[in-house]
């Protein structure tokens, strides 16, 4: 509220005219008295709301209400018979001018409503209400409903566009992914291949070790060409050795011969010793 904002200690009154005069002198309204009351007295800068307050104010509502300033708009108001039914309050100085605030005006409320009067009654019959209450008429109710589940059609094809273009976006993202997934596990796969199975590869080299073991294993041992000699201890003297060559012995022509070669023994041995 700019009177309030002008003067901040002020004590705000707000006058409603009735229906009746509203009707009268401005035309119809779009919210009734009650309405337009409670809209007011909810308003924080409002301190008092006066209910049923003349078209015209007079000197007797100024002192009743004990009034020091009225505040509107500077622009001549023609009603009642009078060129601006605000001439004696600013000719008596107790006029303080506000701004209108562009847009808001009933006049402008009620343009919006008859110039998308369709939407309007469209929107209040698929909330609820019958076409009497709406005053329309039967052939315009039923294209008005036609109106809706056609839009309601076009509502669900663009929902499934949005959700079928999702889908298509997500299906390309996933693909994306499993191309280079694939990409990454299918260079895994031939590294480890070419490092099992190529030229140089584990599985080449485990092969000749085990081929190399394999002939080894089939291969005679050779015979050493020596046998090796037994060290002899030094604390023990060396056994002798004996020489045993083949005699040919005859049987003894006589017994004297025979006790001979005996003693030819005997002393053989004892020379040895």
């Amino acid at each position: 509220m700019q009177a309030k904002t002008l003067f901040p200690n002020s004590y705000l009154l707000v006058g409603v005219c009735s229906d009746d005069l509203t009707h009268k002198f401005k035309g119809f309204t779009v919210m009734n008295e009650a309405e337009r009351y409670e809209a007011l007295r909810h308003c924080r800068y409002v301190d008092e709301v006066i209910r049923d307050a003349p078209w015209t104010l007079t000197p007797e509502f100024l002192e009743k209400h004990k009034i020091d300033f009225v505040a509107h708009d500077d622009i001549p108001y023609s009603s009642a018979g009078s060129d601006d039914v605000y001439k004696h309050i600013k000719e008596a100085g107790m006029f303080v001018p506000t701004q209108r605030t562009e847009g808001i005006s009933t006049s402008d409320i009620i343009t919006r409503i008859v110039r998308d009067y369709d939407v309007y009654a469209r929107r209040n019959l698929q909330r609820g209400y019958t076409a009497k209450e709406l005053n329309v008429s039967f052939i315009n109710e039923k294209k008005y409903r036609f109106q809706n589940q056609v839009d309601k059609m076009k509502e669900k094809v663009k929902n499934v566009e949005e959700r079928s273009k999702e889908f298509v976006n997500r299906v390309e993202e996933k693909s994306h992914d499993l191309i280079q997934k694939w990409e990454e596990k299918s260079r895994e796969f031939i590294g480890n291949f070419l490092e099992l199975f190529g030229p140089d590869g584990a599985w080449k080299q485990m092969f000749q070790e085990r081929s190399s073991r394999m002939l080894q294993a089939l291969s005679p041992k050779q015979s050493p060409m020596s046998s090796p000699t037994r060290s002899r201890s030094p604390s023990r003297s060396p056994s002798p050795t004996f020489a045993w060559l083949p005699i040919k012995t005859s049987p003894p022509s006589s017994p004297k011969a025979a006790s001979a070669s005996i003693s030819s023994l005997s002393e053989v041995d004892e020379d040895e010793k």
